[in-house]
């Protein structure tokens, strides 16, 4: 939840055709999929499961209820990865789930919004980003992409943004090479006021400082705006950043945007942030313009195809030549135990890693190795996969 936006720049676009964009058939296609329904029914469950506080059973439950969600949509346990924080005396859960993509697999599109809440049950903050969110994730759960995509559901919000900080500072951070993201996609109390005209959204972008990634995020907003106007029926404002989860990256130089209700509620952090309260309408039309955003910012193909789906399934090196790491597209059903062999022109076995239970992407330190080619032998029990690895 944000204090009242003081400041805004008024944005219309009517034409189809802005910043080397065009309407794509395919990408309507699947944006006007997103579901009415889908959108109340998940709103109605999240708001069932009570006041979200820090450290709470309601916390964990409804991070279970995400978690569940995904599951059924035909994710699989290892494309979710659990972050978890300790701070004073409570524990607290981020839920990041990876989709990998088929050109730029090491390459991130996050989009993101908090799950906890302070105070009442939190249904349009942020349960109403939440449920976009979803539904985002179900419709391209199929639907190929060049580059990764990362759905992360954040606690902490309420608590200073500590749940993406966390997250930014131990995973973003922490990962050898750091992790490379193209934009965050935030989304942020999105549910409207009850009996209000709800027909524009705010789009926001980063203005502060570092001012290094400015104009990057100017860029992507105003994407941002036209895929609004290609792939909904919403207006656009824009506006800039700040108070929510896309923060801790706009600090850490990112690139960021964001989506944010134009019409302001007055009952988040309240115990009437509640579902009667919000205009479900609005957060189905902001689904759409979601869906819509990400198809374009994750390049998704425009066709559907049965290789495309088989591709998921298949176990795949990258980046091949590499430097200093390679990392291991396991797929969506990877066995428990894989033994990984680097073999050397001469047949010999110059570097051997055992990976038990791997999620989707592991990723693998071949710096020691002198330049040239190698073969790599990935043996399991039921299968063995080679590939020939170059090391420039």
């Amino acid at each position: 939840m944000k204090k009242k936006i003081f400041y805004f720049l008024v944005f219309l676009f009517t034409n189809h055709f802005i910043f080397g964009q065009v309407f794509v058939q395919q990408y309507a296609n699947v944006a006007n999929q997103v579901s009415q329904s889908n959108i109340t029914a998940n709103l109605t469950e999240f708001q069932n499961l009570g006041v979200k506080r820090r450290g709470t059973q309601p916390l964990e439950n409804t991070y279970n209820w995400l978690r569940n969600k995904y599951l059924g949509f035909g994710y699989t346990t290892s494309q979710l990865q659990e972050d978890t924080y300790t701070n004073a005396s409570f524990t607290c859960k981020n839920l990041i789930v990876t989709k990998v993509g088929t050109v730029y697999p090491n390459t991130y599109v996050i989009i993101c919004g908090h799950y906890d809440s302070i105070i009442g049950t939190g249904t349009n903050d942020n349960g109403s980003g939440t449920s976009a969110i979803l539904e985002v994730a179900r419709l391209l759960q199929n639907v190929s992409t060049e580059y990764s995509i990362k759905f992360i559901h954040f606690s902490g919000e309420e608590d200073g943004l500590i749940g993406s900080q966390h997250y930014v500072n131990n995973v973003v951070n922490g990962t050898t090479p750091k992790m490379d993201i193209k934009l965050v996609f935030n989304l942020d109390q999105v549910g409207g006021v009850a009996g209000a005209v709800n027909n524009t959204i705010t789009c926001e972008r980063d203005l502060s400082a570092p001012t290094t990634n400015n104009a990057a995020s100017n860029t992507i907003t105003n994407e941002l705006i036209t895929c609004v106007g290609l792939y909904s029926p919403l207006n656009t404002n824009l506006s800039n950043a700040y108070g929510s989860d896309y923060v801790p990256f706009e600090n850490n130089n990112e690139v960021i945007t964001g989506f944010y209700e134009t019409n302001e509620s007055t009952h988040p952090h309240s115990a009437t942030d509640l579902l009667v309260n919000m205009d479900p309408i609005y957060n189905y039309n902001v689904a759409k313009a979601a869906t819509g955003a990400m198809l374009h910012f994750a390049v998704a193909s425009t066709t559907l195809s049965q290789s495309s789906f088989d591709n998921d399934f298949k176990i795949s090196f990258f980046p091949n030549p590499t430097k200093e790491f390679l990392s291991i597209n396991f797929g969506k059903n990877p066995e428990e135990k894989y033994t990984l062999q680097l073999i050397d022109t001469n047949g010999k076995i110059v570097q051997t890693e055992n990976i038990n239970n791997p999620k989707q992407l592991e990723t693998i330190n071949v710096s020691n190795l002198s330049k040239g080619i190698y073969l790599a032998n990935l043996i399991s029990e039921k299968s063995s996969d080679r590939t020939k690895i170059v090391i420039d």
